[in-house]
């Protein structure tokens, strides 16, 4: 019996625990693969004249950009007119960087697909086997799950607001075996394409898509714990007046 508690325990904590990673991860494949995310940040920042590449090149390259993360293309090889002149985007160091990323990419991508899975595998096997009554486990950790995810979020969105570039050359150095990430914006393309203000901006779009799926998740698990508190009290009501109906009757 103590093993079964504590089986179920583990289980819970796991699953409280994929929910932010799963969030998290989902809402990062959304960014990355956002085509509206990349012209925001072109338009923005201003990207055509500090490049001297048409806006509608930009927009193509991003696409190509996105596309080379999807696949098994090597190397990234953008082509684009820079004033005018038809020329490759990026060089040796930008692309092997480029391939560094997306092999970080690739791994967002399995976390995501191995946390939905848990996730996934744990809430069809509990009403497998416990049917309707495994609903009030699950919204009590969905609930704990998009709590934790808030929380989390929150830290890291006021960590970026008041400390960015530290915590942008942390993820550098904790996400990268060598400095090709370490580029020169007056000569390497990529670092005017994709300037760091544009990294705050795609940082907060994961905080605030990871918080709307967290807020929504666990809003769904306090609504139905409410829905549960009222139906368990018109069924005490009627319970206690059922002696009463009969004392009439």
């Amino acid at each position: 019996m103590a093993d079964s508690i504590w089986a179920r325990r583990v289980i819970a904590a796991l699953f409280v625990a994929a929910m932010p990673i799963f969030l998290i991860t989902a809402s990062v494949t959304w960014a990355v693969n956002e085509s509206r995310l990349y012209s925001y940040g072109f338009d923005k920042y201003n990207v055509s004249a500090a490049t001297g590449i048409d806006r509608e090149d930009l927009i193509q390259a991003g696409g190509e950009i996105r596309a080379y993360f999807n696949s098994n293309q090597e190397p990234l090889d953008v082509r684009a007119e820079v004033f005018g002149r038809e020329r490759p985007l990026f060089g040796a160091r930008e692309t092997i960087h480029m391939r560094d990323v997306k092999g970080l990419i690739r791994g967002v991508y399995i976390i995501g697909a191995v946390t939905f899975a848990y996730l996934a595998a744990v809430t069809a096997l509990g009403f497998r086997q416990l049917g309707r009554g495994f609903v009030a486990p699950l919204s009590r950790w969905v609930l704990w799950g998009g709590e934790a995810t808030v929380g989390f979020v929150a830290a890291v969105g006021l960590v970026s607001l008041v400390a960015f570039d530290q915590l942008f050359l942390l993820f550098h150095r904790l996400s990268f075996a060598n400095d090709f990430w370490q580029l020169d914006p007056s000569r390497h393309y990529l670092v005017v394409m994709f300037p760091e203000g544009f990294w705050l901006d795609a940082t907060l779009f994961v905080g605030f898509a990871t918080v709307g799926g967290a807020v929504a998740l666990a809003g769904a698990a306090v609504g139905y714990r409410k829905w549960q508190a009222r139906a368990e009290a018109g069924g005490a009501e009627e319970a206690a007046a059922e002696p009463t109906r009969q004392a009439e009757g």
